[in-house]
Parts: structure tokens; sequence; C-alpha cells
């Protein structure tokens, strides 16, 4: 499986939220609105699309396997150390880019 067109977009940080991200998979299917968080302890974690039908949640689309998973944190949290760790305007002990 190769993930590409991996398109990350910075948002204002809000309760972890700190982007918004899409990625093509095999060059067939485009994944958009994966929410991007911070944990405590710097790493990031992905959140799926889920949609609320009556009181339960059901997801848009969500990696079915540990390695689609993998492959699709892996691509993703790459882009996200480029744009994060990499910029140079660093605010409050964070290095985050102007929004």
């Amino acid at each position: 499986m190769v993930v590409s067109e991996v398109n990350v977009t910075p948002v204002k940080p809000n309760n972890g939220l700190i982007a918004i991200a899409s990625v093509v998979l095999d060059d067939s299917i485009y994944l958009n609105s994966i929410a991007v968080y911070t944990k405590l302890d710097g790493s990031y974690r992905l959140l799926y699309p889920t949609k609320q039908v009556g009181n339960k949640s059901v997801g848009y689309h969500y990696p079915i396997n540990r390695l689609t998973s993998r492959l699709i944190e892996d691509a993703v949290f790459k882009k996200c150390s480029e744009l994060f760790e990499g910029s140079s305007n660093d605010r409050h002990g964070k290095n985050t880019p102007d929004l």
C-alpha cells in the first residue's frame, strides 16, 4: 500500500487539535478530514471523521487493520514534523507555524 499526496493544514490549536490532514491510498482512494491532535508527551495522534446517528457514532472512513493505520500515521506524522518541528517560529517553547 502506498500513501501519497499527504496534505496537512494547520488550524488554530484547540484542545489538542492542531491540523486537518488528507491522504491518497494506492492512487485510488482519497481520505480527508483526518484530525491531527497532539498528545501530552508531544507526539501526534489521528482521529478519523464520524457522524452521530441517534446516540451512536459512525465512522465515515478509517483503517481496518494495524498495517494500514501505521502507514497513514507514518506519512501524516512525517509531514507534521516537517511543518511544526521544522518551523523557526518558536513561541512559548513550542515550534508552531503562523496561522
